[in-house]
């Protein structure tokens, strides 16, 4: 696959999209607008199991993946239109909102708050594959800058989309890691012909334990062949859609449900470096655009939760290298944990970001309102100097980076005439 050439033209597109988006007034729009660079609607997916989607003589795919010198271009552009943006609206742009329902008019007006992201959850989810694609152009409130549209489509036990026959973690863990790359390239095309950018698909936390909560979802059960299938599943899916990591340190070593708990461990930080990191290492290096953090503690390490927590942020950035997007697992968990500490939706937000998360992300227990309250809570933290500036101003500006890349993709879909079935 031609990934090269594809990201040459993603750059020179995103030239002429980042100076459209810096010489606008801030107040012209949540985010301002921009000259149309969204990539065409998919005519058919070219995937069947096991196979990996053909693409066009032209680029054949979104390439979500760009080098350091394009990430520092994007990053550049997207600062100087951040810098333009009032507090309140960079506080939404780094809000993942949801509400449920498959009425496009009731998203696009949900939408137009300005939040950064969106995330479909089952019920999202309309019965043909033209109303899902109707649904996601409904949320592009500005379809030349979408937002990051995201799904958990893992396959197998967390599968939302309709046709995804092909091979998951149940199977995966026990084959080479050339089959995870093959159903994953799938995987991706599937995803990204909806309409959806963002897929938190590859689980890459690892156990050998079957008892435990994320056993059926791990990819791996020891470190280097989690490591394996997870930098496979990652290289496969980005030239198709941002990938993402979760659930960053790793929730094999930590026991229990965090949609129910705040699961613990002991394990030390050394112990954590040749163990539960590999696989997380590994996705980073092969260029993961995401990385999502659970509500699970190291208590070893620091007894919050490492959503909450800046020393797992640091040692993210500073020990494992990522320099992408980090966003929450659904602060709506921690509510569920039954914890007083974690009571306020909106208090847990603010701490997030504080701790170095760029976007946050709350599904479980929240309503129309719950996103709309969750920005409103960070711009005035950032008001009060209890959340500083200058944290808001990154996380806005990682987000929209990311935005401005994948509205730059050049994806071409077309009727695979070679798959089996055809088309």
């Amino acid at each position: 696959m031609p990934l090269r050439p594809a990201r040459r033209r993603t750059v020179g597109v995103l030239a002429a999209l980042a100076l459209a988006l810096c010489a606008l007034p801030a107040a012209a729009s949540p985010l301002p607008a921009a000259t149309s660079t969204a990539p065409p609607a998919p005519a058919a997916a070219a995937t069947t199991a096991g196979e990996t989607p053909a693409p066009t003589d032209d680029a054949g795919s979104a390439d979500a993946t760009v080098d350091a010198a394009d990430t520092a271009y994007l990053r550049e552009r997207a600062a100087a239109a951040v810098a333009d943006l009032p507090v309140a609206q960079q506080a939404a742009s780094i809000v993942m909102g949801h509400i449920g329902g498959t009425d496009p008019a009731a998203l696009a007006a949900y939408m137009q708050a300005g939040f950064g992201g969106f995330i479909l959850m089952g019920a999202n989810i309309p019965g043909t594959d033209a109303e899902l694609r109707a649904l996601t152009d409904a949320l592009a409130v500005d379809p030349t800058l979408p937002p990051l549209i995201a799904v958990d489509q893992e396959g197998g036990l967390v599968s939302r989309l309709d046709g995804d026959v092909f091979p998951a973690s149940t199977t995966l863990k026990d084959r080479p890691a050339a089959d995870t790359s093959a159903a994953f390239a799938a995987r991706g095309a599937l995803v990204a012909r909806a309409g959806i950018t963002v897929n938190f698909g590859t689980v890459a936390d690892v156990t050998a334990d079957s008892g435990s909560f994320i056993f059926g979802r791990a990819l791996g059960t020891d470190p280097s062949g989690a490591a394996e299938r997870v930098a496979a599943a990652t290289s496969a899916q980005q030239p198709f859609v941002a990938s993402a990591l979760k659930h960053f340190p790793g929730h094999g070593a930590a026991p229990g449900d965090s949609h129910h708990a705040i699961p613990t461990t002991g394990r030390s930080l050394e112990e954590w470096k040749t163990t539960d990191a590999v696989p997380f290492a590994a996705g980073i290096d092969a260029g993961a655009s995401l990385l999502m953090y659970g509500h699970l503690a190291y208590t070893a390490v620091d007894p919050l939760p490492a959503s909450l927590s800046a020393t797992w942020h640091t040692l993210a950035r500073d020990e494992l290298g990522f320099d992408g997007v980090s966003v929450t697992d659904d602060l709506g968990m921690l509510l569920s944990s039954g914890d007083p500490a974690y009571a306020d939706p909106v208090a847990n937000g603010v701490a997030a970001v504080a701790a170095g998360n760029d976007l946050v992300l709350m599904v479980a227990g929240s309503d129309a309102q719950t996103a709309g309250r969750m920005a409103a809570g960070i711009a005035a933290a950032v008001d009060a100097g209890t959340l500083p500036a200058e944290r808001l101003a990154d996380a806005a500006t990682r987000v929209l980076a990311l935005r401005m890349q994948l509205a730059g993709s050049t994806a071409t879909w077309g009727v695979c005439d070679t798959c089996t079935p055809a088309g």
